[in-house]
């Protein structure tokens, strides 16, 4: 029979060298048949993968939830001028806070790739959008690129994200915004720096200047530089729990 150890890089192994905790829990009692006999089975399998990162052996943290092997080699982070790659390595990164956050996730482009080949939908804890309201609202809400949901009691979204990789669909993404003008929602709009100012100047026109306080611009690099302070903190914060 395998050790933890062994069956955790099994399953790494059967997914190119990387994956998420997600991937790990669903994966391993292929490999470990008792895996789940616990009661706190995921955090025994956590304890095990950290300790094992703390000693500098056979895995190694990447991303916010997300560990490989030792000498996997990640993939380069996407440039902004590559539009297309951008749009869901940041659509990613929300995710990935939202869950470090504590929210429910959800995304409708489940099928976009973040990085090294994992997908979107690997992200999400919520596969279907909850029926908060009217259908006709949510049937335009579920198209938001980014939502996160309070994670006790009824489902409704907290937070939007929107990623406009162009100026022209800024319009398209406000519009599926508003939608939820009459909940508890804050929105942000993510992008490059030079979309900033037609974000201001949309702010300024109605509908929107009379909640534009509710609206607020991330540029593609402060998005990146709070995800990685987040890894950052995740790798104290397990080391400081759990002693590993």
């Amino acid at each position: 029979m395998l050790t933890k150890v062994q069956a955790i890089r099994r399953v790494l192994e059967d997914l190119n060298g990387l994956a998420t905790w997600e991937q790990i829990y669903e994966n391993i009692q292929e490999y470990y048949p008792t895996a789940k006999d616990s009661k706190e089975w995921k955090a025994g399998i956590r304890g095990v993968l950290y300790r094992e990162i703390k000693r500098g052996r056979n895995f190694k943290r990447v991303g916010l939830g997300i560990y490989a092997l030792e000498d996997y080699q990640e993939e380069e982070k996407p440039r902004p001028e590559n539009k297309k790659r951008m749009h869901s390595y940041m659509e990613g990164i929300c995710l990935r806070i939202g869950n470090f956050q504590g929210f429910m996730t959800y995304t409708p482009d489940k099928s976009s790739i973040f990085a090294d080949g994992i997908r979107l939908g690997q992200f999400v804890t919520l596969q279907d959008m909850p029926s908060f309201t009217y259908p006709e609202i949510v049937n335009i809400v579920r198209r938001i690129d980014v939502l996160w949901f309070n994670d006790t009691g009824f489902k409704f979204p907290k937070y939007a994200f929107e990623v406009v990789h162009s100026a022209a669909t800024l319009a398209d993404a406000l519009t599926r915004c508003v939608q939820l003008i009459d909940f508890d929602t804050a929105f942000a709009i993510v992008g490059p720096q030079e979309h900033k100012s037609k974000f201001t100047q949309q702010m300024k026109l109605q509908p929107f200047v009379t909640f534009a306080d509710r609206f607020e611009y991330k540029q593609y690099e402060s998005v990146m530089e709070f995800y990685d302070r987040s890894v950052e903190i995740q790798k104290v914060r397990k080391g400081f729990f759990t002693g590993t």
